[in-house]
């Protein structure tokens, strides 16, 4: 009977009594002062970037920089714009592109070489313009290889918070003015799969994106392969709180799910160009440029990197580091419990989106084995990590770490916890153990005393924050149902006329 009993303990993850040392609340105080790694407002490379109001900065790129005239590539190109920002204690974004207004492909030389390979040549923005040849099998050739290239040396680089791909003009996932010519001036729909379905493999730390204009079915490629909906990409929308914004871009967004896929991968974009007056009023407080606030909408649409690297024409560097805080992931440490061989602490996040890469809670330098890596907005996460102090030995020193961000970076949090020991645990007379017995779908407690049991006790069961989830008067050897609880630590009081005893249940 024992045995069973164990098992069934075991099967269900709870831990019973966990030791007779008290674990003690530790008096936590932190204030989130800086813009977070990887989140908030985001400067074109090299531009007013010596600022602490920024963590990230982006470029664009070329493709022809990366490939030589054999076709073979070099990446000292990539390396100087990921180093500079580094420099500067930042994270990158890069975009590849092919076709920019007024300017000649960056598809590599020797594609241009090839005699059968034709590029188209029009107007976009009233500037003469060339676009790439999608016919041709070497330029899909090519894309493929480099992206795959580019994974293999960059996935996971802590230079490297996002990355942004698409097609057409700048890279946005359309041509809204010049040829646009399906399978010629843009890829066909067959290969756009192909690529999508690439990098969904290819990376498996660093996020990337395409724009929220692929939800065009005239660009993109889902309305023919809705399955490709399920990749794990991010979006990036750049016009971001246009006037137009709620009735175009908002759908858009919609059309991708924004609800569900910011839970694993980034949104983003860049504050509307449409005009001057977009830029000069995005970020006025408490209206902005169309009567909602940029924090408004930053959390209706779960964003966490925003680029506005003209806004310091426009507003004070003390707006734009608050705009930029409000931008992203926001930690709070809501409690923090210790001994001497363990401790177990409560985050939750207050900001308007996850963390995108694996990050954790440590305490003395030990991690715990729970990642905090898409903490959803609103929720609480309880980690447990195997060091601690006793109360005489000092308060520990609880950081949040991640292999991710730059060695001079930190993921700061917010914390208000006054001090105090968890009260009533202590041994009584006759103090009973708990067993679990796992009755089918339900999960049966009963008190196995110590000696003669008495004839009824009040059982009490609460959270960590004191809220009361059972509480009865029963026979005292008879076992009761556990109500239906989420992981975590709980409290179980036992009262009977004899005494009392108070029992740290951890539910995993």
């Amino acid at each position: 009977m024992t045995k069973t009993i164990l098992m069934s303990i075991a099967a269900l993850g709870l831990v019973v009594d966990v030791g007779a040392q008290d674990f003690w609340r530790v008096p936590l105080q932190s204030e989130v002062n800086s813009v977070e790694p990887m989140t908030g407002f985001v400067f074109w490379v090299g531009q007013r970037t010596n600022t602490d109001a920024i963590q990230l900065e982006f470029s664009y790129m070329r493709y022809d920089e990366v490939v030589d005239d054999d076709g073979h590539f070099r990446w000292d190109a990539v390396e100087a714009v990921l180093d500079s920002v580094a420099s500067r204690n930042h994270q990158a974004i890069l975009r590849f592109y092919y076709t920019y207004p007024g300017q000649q492909t960056t598809v590599p030389g020797y594609i241009k070489a090839l005699p059968d390979y034709e590029e188209t040549v029009g107007w976009s923005e009233g500037q003469k313009t060339w676009y790439p040849d999608w016919s041709h099998p070497e330029l899909k050739r090519f894309h493929l290889r480099f992206y795959r290239a580019f994974a293999e040396r960059y996935d996971g680089d802590p230079r490297l918070a996002f990355l942004q791909t698409g097609f057409g003009l700048w890279a946005e996932y359309h041509i809204y003015d010049g040829p646009y010519l399906l399978g010629k001036t843009f890829p066909d729909e067959a290969f756009q799969r192909d690529f999508l379905m690439m990098m969904d493999s290819a990376f498996q730390y660093t996020p990337w994106s395409i724009s929220i204009d692929a939800a065009d079915p005239e660009n993109g490629p889902f309305d023919t392969y809705p399955e490709l909906l399920s990749l794990r990409f991010g979006n990036f929308d750049d016009s971001f709180m246009a006037e137009e914004h709620p009735q175009v871009n908002a759908p858009r967004w919609a059309f991708f799910d924004t609800l569900d896929r910011y839970r694993w991968a980034p949104a983003g974009g860049e504050f509307s160009y449409y005009s001057d007056y977009d830029q000069m009023h995005v970020l006025d407080l408490p209206d902005g440029a169309y009567g909602v606030s940029y924090e408004e909408m930053a959390r209706r649409f779960s964003i966490s990197y925003m680029i506005g690297n003209d806004q310091p024409d426009y507003q004070p560097m003390s707006r734009i580091r608050e705009a930029s805080q409000n931008t992203g992931y926001h930690f709070e440490i809501v409690d923090f419990l210790t001994r001497a061989d363990s401790s177990i602490v409560y985050i939750t996040n207050k900001g308007t989106a996850p963390i995108y890469y694996p990050a954790y809670v440590s305490v003395d330098g030990v991690r715990s084995t729970t990642s905090i890596q898409g903490l959803m907005p609103g929720d609480t996460l309880q980690c447990g990590i195997a060091a601690g102090r006793a109360p005489h030995e000092g308060i520990p020193m609880l950081r949040i770490e991640s292999d991710f961000i730059l060695p001079t970076q930190t993921i700061e949090y917010d914390a208000h916890i006054q001090t105090t020991h968890i009260q009533g645990m202590r041994s009584t007379p006759n103090k009973p153990r708990i067993v679990l017995i796992d009755h089918g779908t339900a999960r049966l407690c009963q008190l196995d005393w110590e000696a003669s049991p008495p004839q009824k006790c009040h059982i009490s069961l609460t959270d960590i924050g004191g809220h009361v989830l059972l509480s009865k008067t029963t026979e005292a050897s008879a076992p009761w149902p556990l109500p239906p609880i989420p992981g975590g630590i709980y409290f179980l009081t036992v009262e009977w006329s004899g005494g009392h005893s108070v029992h740290r249940l951890w539910i995993d």
